[in-house]
């Protein structure tokens, strides 16, 4: 196949193919080669069909195949002759649109070539892992907090008025149009005015009461309720208050560490402090990682192809401009334009995930089945119930799969590069990692 360039500017690259009517006529005698001993037909033997009459019968049937073939083989050999790589699948297409058997096959392939990335001495890079330790103050804090997650409640002085926040324990009878309806009464029942557990409106009305009153309230059912014959309908709950009860934290003790599967108090306080470290070194890490990729960025400058630039603007602008319009849940709004800080963005995205793939390869790193498996696992855990439908979904679709291994590729990479960086460790306190997490999302 006769291959002709057109065009070479920057990372763009055209070419002419043509492939002769007699190249074309070739592969489709060889294909029917291939398959004629297999080939029954009435009045020969196996395999003793003509390949004129093969021809006639299965030709135009084996012709888009060999033409496929022979544009599939011809790019491949382009790419490794030229030893270039494409940025995404190169536009092929048929340019003389009259085209006839017996015509030569005329074809222009387009395409953003990869760019060639410098050398780079990793060991150059030097950087500081903040390490911070999980100390008394710290557990304590996280103690204190899941004593008050864990909290208890305790009677009111009697007379006095439930608030926000304060536990009703009370028996209610629930009637629509004057009659009781199933599942509309109870006794003796715990319920924490704010937390929205009833019907909107209901808890609303019983801030204010006291034990031993009686009070009616009244509500409307919503009208996507989910029994269809309360939806929307006028109810009223007479409601008789038994307690009101404050609110008062756990005691933090053994009792408290039995809550949460500990032995003992000190041993929840050992597993607090391992949590809190496992934490910190998280956050340590995108800090680091952060770091790494500033100094990277400032180390390599090299041409970027122009349509994953724009991809990726046009895929900044529209995250954010959803961040900021959090009530748009679809697509169903105007096109939005990239500005230049989302180009800038753009390109240091590209560049660096350029870069990372390029020393990614060259490292030899790999994602291993395991990896992957655990990665599909944590996905479809946000799916209960559908888990099995996840997973042949993600079978199914490549760029999913591809969307679960970037990431751990990268963390891959960036442990890779740490390996050859100079990293020192600092200790430092917990607020001067929060302050470094934070600028991260600036």
């Amino acid at each position: 196949m006769q291959v002709t360039e057109t065009l070479n500017e920057g990372l763009k690259r055209e070419y002419k193919l043509m492939l002769t009517a007699q190249e074309l006529d070739d592969k489709v005698i060889a294909k029917l080669k291939e398959a004629q001993p297999e080939i029954e037909m009435k009045g020969f033997r196996k395999g003793k069909v003509p390949l004129p009459l093969l021809k006639k019968q299965f030709g135009q049937r084996v012709l888009g195949e060999a033409m496929q073939e022979a544009v599939d083989g011809a790019m491949s050999k382009h790419f490794e002759d030229k030893g270039e790589r494409p940025a995404a699948e190169p536009s092929v297409k048929m340019t003389n649109d009259d085209w006839k058997e017996g015509d030569d096959v005329e074809i222009e392939m387009s395409y953003e070539a990869l760019p060639d990335i410098p050398e780079l001495d990793l060991s150059q890079i030097k950087v500081e892992r903040m390490v911070v330790k999980a100390g008394e103050t710290e557990v304590n804090e996280a103690l204190e907090n899941l004593a008050s997650s864990a909290q208890d409640f305790e009677d009111r002085k009697k007379g006095t008025k439930a608030k926000d926040g304060d536990q009703i324990v009370f028996d209610f009878v629930g009637r629509v149009d004057g009659e009781e309806f199933e599942g509309g009464a109870a006794e003796d029942y715990p319920l924490v005015l704010g937390s929205n557990s009833f019907i909107p409106g209901f808890e609303e009305q019983l801030v204010g009461v006291k034990a031993e009153e009686e009070k009616v309230v009244t509500v409307s059912f919503p009208e996507d309720y989910q029994a269809p014959h309360l939806a929307g309908k006028e109810a009223e709950f007479t409601c008789t208050i038994k307690a009101v009860k404050k609110p008062v934290p756990a005691e933090i003790n053994d009792a408290l560490a039995e809550k949460y599967g500990a032995e003992s108090l000190d041993a929840l306080k050992e597993q607090i402090g391992e949590r809190l470290e496992a934490e910190y070194a998280g956050a340590s890490r995108a800090v680091l990682k952060r770091r790494m990729l500033d100094q990277l960025d400032g180390m390599v400058s090299f041409e970027l192809p122009p349509s994953m630039v724009e991809a990726e603007a046009k895929q900044i602008a529209h995250q954010l401009w959803h961040e900021d319009n959090p009530d748009v849940q679809g697509h169903d709004h105007p096109e939005i334009e990239p500005t230049d800080e989302h180009q800038k963005l753009a390109e240091r995205r590209v560049r660096l995930g350029l870069l990372l793939a390029e020393l990614g390869q060259k490292a030899e790193v790999e994602v291993t089945d395991a990896e992957m498996t655990q990665a599909v696992m944590e996905q479809a855990r946000q799916y209960p119930g559908q888990e099995r439908q996840f997973f042949e979904f993600v079978q199914q679709n490549p760029q999913m799969r591809q969307q679960l291994r970037a990431p751990i590729f990268e963390d891959k990479v960036i442990d890779h590069i740490a390996e050859q960086a100079e990293v020192t460790d600092k200790e430092v306190s917990k607020a001067d990692l929060e302050k470094e997490v934070e600028a991260l999302e600036d």
